[in-house]
């Protein structure tokens, strides 16, 4: 027993002494009178602190704790310390759940609370982007009204732990998702949203290279495998037609051996092991040697001149004369006879500008965003009758990304095009002295 407590008892105590001691003297009426109201002022005391508390309960961040004495001074201060204790309980669940909701907002992959209904609880940032939700007005809304996806309803409804829907959003062919659920709490699921649309795309693209591959390479060993065929089936083949048949197949091999040697220099461009082996180089040296290479291509069908800026280039020289050489030669393929092509070196505010420029066939604007991309062509018959492999534009990207370089392309069908490399101003360095 509380020392509150025993005050309280001492004081019924004394009141039933006062009422004993006025009833010995003046009778067992004024006995009972004082006795009523002594307790009359305990039970009003007691009524005086109900009332302040129950104010208190009412508006405790507006008042100050109630002063009393007693039990009740004592059951005061137990409150106001449990709501103490309860407030910085909830604090302290307020602060863990923004951290949470923080984290889980700019998480990159949908996050969607569902209750034991299917109602939406929560969602993310990327969850209304990926699936068009609002997560203030779409809450307590169930989501197999709001979200339009084939078989959707039935996955939200009846998905099993580890099974997963791929799908798209209507009206979204640039995004693909990946969707599960997890159960949790009672009856309660957390959709989450994978965004799938890099791994869709790059299985898609190792499909069209095997494809295409497969295709590069089936053409020519079918022409060497039919002139082999015929040559072993003529008991005494013509000396002529002999050398001219492998004349053609010296031809597609020569075609084989170009297209895996690009490929390799893909791979290892794309290689993360492959180092950039960096070197300080003249550019005027390097243009000059890729127009060189150019005219012997171009066996005096087109005029090629040069204008070039004096000017170093940090970078690799193999890399970068096979870019350059790349770009140049493609123009050269792609130019009529009598034609001119222009090779130019310039400085633009510290950057080094290198740029082809021809008055060839041109390029459709449908086709200049493809036109890195591997074994892409805009004409497939005359890519092969002039000698490409589809790798060229592919090989040029990987070398500029390695030199933080950017590919610009402009082209117009029956005026020419031109391809512009800008380097930025930290590879580039003042002329050799």
């Amino acid at each position: 027993m509380t020392s509150a407590w025993i005050i309280f008892l001492l004081r019924l105590s004394a009141i039933a002494l006062l009422a004993l001691i006025g009833g010995a003297w003046f009778g067992l009426a004024a006995g009972l009178a004082l006795a009523c109201a002594g307790l009359l002022l305990v039970v009003m005391s007691h009524v005086a602190n109900l009332s302040r508390l129950q104010a208190w309960l009412k508006q405790p961040e507006g008042r100050n704790l109630p002063d009393a004495w007693g039990a009740w001074g004592d059951a005061f201060i137990a409150l106001h310390r449990l709501r103490r204790d309860e407030e910085k309980k909830r604090e302290r669940i307020v602060a863990d759940f923004e951290v949470f909701s923080q984290a889980a907002e700019v998480y990159p992959d949908g996050l969607v609370f569902l209750d034991a209904d299917d109602r939406i609880l929560w969602c993310n940032r990327a969850a209304e982007s990926q699936l068009g939700l609002n997560g203030e007005s779409d809450r307590g809304l169930l989501i197999a009204n709001l979200v339009r996806l084939p078989r959707f309803a039935e996955f939200i409804a009846n998905a099993l732990p580890g099974e997963s829907l791929q799908c798209s959003p209507l009206g979204r062919k640039d995004l693909d998702l990946s969707l599960e659920t997890l159960r949790f709490g009672k009856d309660r699921k957390l959709l989450i949203c994978f965004d799938v649309t890099q791994i869709a795309r790059t299985e898609a693209m190792r499909r069209d290279f095997v494809a295409n591959v497969s295709h590069e390479l089936r053409t020519p060993l079918t022409v060497i495998a039919g002139f082999l065929e015929h040559m072993l089936a003529e008991p005494d083949p013509d000396p002529a037609a002999s050398r001219q048949q492998i004349g053609i197949m010296d031809g597609q091999a020569r075609r084989m051996l170009s297209l895996v040697d690009d490929l390799l220099v893909l791979s290892r461009l794309e290689s993360e092991t492959y180092a950039l082996r960096e070197e300080t180089l003249d550019v005027r040296d390097l243009i000059f040697d890729v127009a060189d290479e150019a005219r012997r291509l171009s066996a005096g069908r087109h005029s090629i001149t040069c204008e070039v800026q004096p000017a170093q280039l940090k970078g690799s020289r193999e890399e970068l004369r096979s870019a350059f050489s790349n770009l140049v030669s493609n123009a050269v393929r792609y130019t009529p006879e009598g034609g001119r092509i222009v090779l130019r070196w310039v400085l633009r505010e510290g950057r080094g500008v290198y740029s082809v420029e021809d008055s060839g066939i041109g390029i459709a604007e449908e086709h200049l965003p493809r036109l890195a991309e591997r074994f892409y062509r805009v004409d497939r018959s005359r890519s092969r009758e002039t000698g490409g492999t589809g790798l060229g534009l592919s090989i040029v990207k990987h070398v500029l990304m390695r030199h933080q370089a950017d590919l610009k392309i402009r082209s117009e069908p029956g005026v020419g095009s031109t391809f512009s490399v800008e380097f930025p101003a930290w590879r580039v360095t003042s002329p050799l002295a």
